[in-house]
């Protein structure tokens, strides 16, 4: 490589190829749906209930049911389906856009993205400002949610004990036929106006996180050296905390604040995907969520939500940066290895 290509290379910030987003995505969203699934079907009836303190008699029926096991993880397909490819269209779209941000602020204001050793880094995301992070944390949701929003209507109503559809296929069948392809896309406007801020809102507040728990969870460690008269003396330095573990309670901070101001669209988008013919849109949905339940509606579901939603993205998030992490730093071994030959 010529001193020139190299200089290149420290000048524009490292990057995976978009394939190992979308695999590293994928296989993080699976895991999370699956082993939570049970927590979104809970939080889909009590959402659709409009009572807040139907929860406990939820759980009641469902495990004095023939099969409580099998209707605990009732809609698991279409949420994998829907969270595993929607978590890589995700993280692939997110990446793109945080990459170019981040090769035009580079470009422009002559700044180094690349030049520390991808080993040493403890982020798989180049590091943007909070106006950035917002705006593309948005535009990669919405982006992933409109691909997948057919999925999650299906999903909805799987979880819900308001239909009693055998397949994936009838159900979506019987919703082309009673509502048209559009109901296949019920509650968009909703899910795009929660999306939208809850995933800005949520990268920004688990960057601004990972800043600053790496900060104030890095314990002084003693460290034995010597001094130039040949003297053993003992110094403090600061010890880097796991990568994995500042990941994973940066993701559940930033899904505890996120979901909390989020979840009023949440439960509008839930009650128009349920019955579109009663909330036939998103203004109609909070009307009546206000005139029947008060502000208290708006919020149903929202303990639920905010456990799963903080253990799902924090597991997500730790499984993408790590997979990521390793391949960055398997490429960078790589690059050096061939620098030497």
């Amino acid at each position: 490589m010529s001193n020139g290509s190299k200089s290149d290379a420290l000048k524009t910030p490292t990057s995976t190829k978009p394939v190992f987003h979308f695999a590293a995505g994928l296989f993080s969203g699976l895991t999370s749906s699956i082993l939570l699934q049970p927590a979104d079907l809970l939080k889909t009836r009590v959402q659709q209930s409009g009572q807040s303190s139907s929860l406990i008699p939820t759980i009641r029926a469902i495990l004095a049911s023939p099969n409580p096991i099998r209707n605990l993880w009732r809609g698991t397909l279409p949420s994998a389906l829907r969270t595993g490819f929607g978590s890589a269209l995700y993280f692939s779209t997110l990446n793109t856009l945080r990459q170019s941000v981040a090769i035009v602020k580079v470009r422009t204001a002559g700044e180094t993205g690349g030049s520390s050793a991808a080993s040493s880094r403890t982020s798989a995301l180049p590091k943007l400002s909070h106006s950035a992070n917002l705006v593309t944390g948005a535009i990669a949701r919405v982006s992933a949610g409109f691909v997948m929003m057919p999925v999650t209507v299906l999903k909805v109503r799987y979880e819900s004990d308001y239909y009693s559809y055998r397949s994936l296929w009838g159900a979506g069948k019987d919703i082309v036929r009673t509502e048209g392809v559009r109901g296949l896309f019920s509650g968009f406007g909703a899910t795009a106006i929660r999306d939208a801020p809850y995933a800005g809102l949520y990268v920004v507040f688990y960057e601004q996180a990972k800043r600053s728990l790496a900060a104030l969870l890095r314990p002084a460690v003693p460290v034995l050296s010597q001094d130039k008269g040949g003297k053993d003396t003992t110094t403090t330095a600061q010890s880097q905390p796991s990568a994995a573990y500042i990941h994973f309670l940066s993701g559940a901070l930033a899904a505890g604040l996120a979901t909390t101001i989020t979840n009023p669209f949440d439960v509008i988008k839930t009650r128009v995907q349920l019955m579109p013919t009663k909330y036939r849109n998103m203004w109609c949905a909070a009307k009546l969520v206000l005139r029947g339940e008060g502000v208290r509606g708006l919020f149903g579901g929202l303990s639920l939500r905010i456990g799963r939603k903080a253990i799902s993205s924090a597991l997500a998030w730790t499984i993408y940066e790590d997979l990521i992490l390793r391949a960055e730093a398997s490429r960078w071994a790589q690059g050096e290895k061939s620098l030497l030959s």
